[in-house]
């Protein structure tokens, strides 16, 4: 099995698929490395040499990808959260951030339902 950017390459899948593995890197992206690096897409992560898995390698350490990525993403979040802006304030509220309806959806964001206590009715 090939490791690139400490992530184990999944062995019995096509170079361009394997590459998606890493955090950062699409279909797009992995065609594009397997072309600059002259490695066919649609050979085996585990046929690779050692001199394509380095080739492809390099190649990858031209992008922002997996641990780097990650935590320009997360500061990113944070700083929207510090200023207030309409984003930050659907992030800390655990909303959906990019527009969509809450009133009949967003149950992956929004979570479990939380209880509301309603007052008893006064009987006549």
């Amino acid at each position: 099995m090939a490791r690139i950017k400490n992530i184990e390459l999944p062995g019995e899948k096509h170079t361009c698929i394997g590459l998606t593995a890493i955090y950062g890197i699409g279909r797009n992206l992995a065609l594009t490395i397997c072309g600059d690096a002259k490695v066919e897409p649609t050979k085996k992560i585990k046929d690779l040499s050692e001199d394509e898995i380095a080739r492809l390698r390099k190649e990858i350490d031209k992008y922002v990808v997996e641990g780097d990525l990650r935590r320009d993403v997360q500061m990113s979040i944070k700083n929207k959260m510090e200023i207030n802006c309409y984003e930050g304030i659907r992030h800390k509220k655990g909303l959906p951030v990019r527009g969509q309806r809450t009133s009949r959806n967003a149950k992956t964001r929004k979570g479990k339902g939380k209880v509301v206590a309603n007052k008893k009715k006064v009987g006549k």
